[in-house]
């Protein structure tokens, strides 16, 4: 699939099947694609944290409380640390969640061009997952996904953006 189809047919899928894990290999090459993502100054102010253990899944699930969001078998944490992300000198703006938002898209892309469902979260409970991932106070969590092969009852939505000719001006 070339690029445009990718980004164009992605969506956020909410419904997994619950006895159908990612393989270890998929996994990886979906991590890759976040390590490969570009940062301010090279930085990688970031951690993937994938979650897969019974256990781990059991305590962070109640984060973001949906029914679909505890079917998938592997959720993926993405967090990064204010001081080690690039800041910039005249204004003191730190680029920590520019950095990670472009490692997310390209986790979240490499996981729909391995055929894996994914639904870009951010309205979690943050001090529950702090407090269950032992951050630095220096650390925040960013946004979380599940990573798993959809269900055939998965609820998406149609995707809806403005023209081109309202998002772009010509100068």
């Amino acid at each position: 699939m070339n690029f445009h189809d990718l980004v164009a047919s992605r969506k956020s899928v909410r419904g997994y099947d619950s006895s159908h894990p990612v393989p270890g290999e998929v996994l990886d090459r979906i991590l890759d694609a976040g390590r490969l993502a570009p940062s301010a100054k090279n930085l990688q102010p970031w951690k993937f944290l994938l979650v897969s253990s019974p256990e781990k899944l059991e305590e962070i699930r109640p984060c973001y409380n949906r029914e679909w969001f505890g079917q998938a078998q592997h959720l993926l944490i993405v967090t990064g640390d204010h001081e080690a992300a690039w800041v910039r000198p005249s204004d003191g703006w730190n680029s920590l969640e520019t950095d990670l938002a472009i490692a997310m898209d390209h986790l979240v892309l490499a996981a729909h061009a391995e055929g894996v469902s994914t639904c870009w979260i951010s309205a979690f409970n943050p001090a529950m997952l702090r407090e269950s991932l032992r951050l630095k106070p220096s650390e925040a969590v960013f946004a979380i996904t599940p990573l798993g092969y959809g269900s055939p009852d998965a609820e998406t939505r149609p995707k809806t953006r403005k023209p081109l000719d309202e998002v772009v001006i010509h100068l």
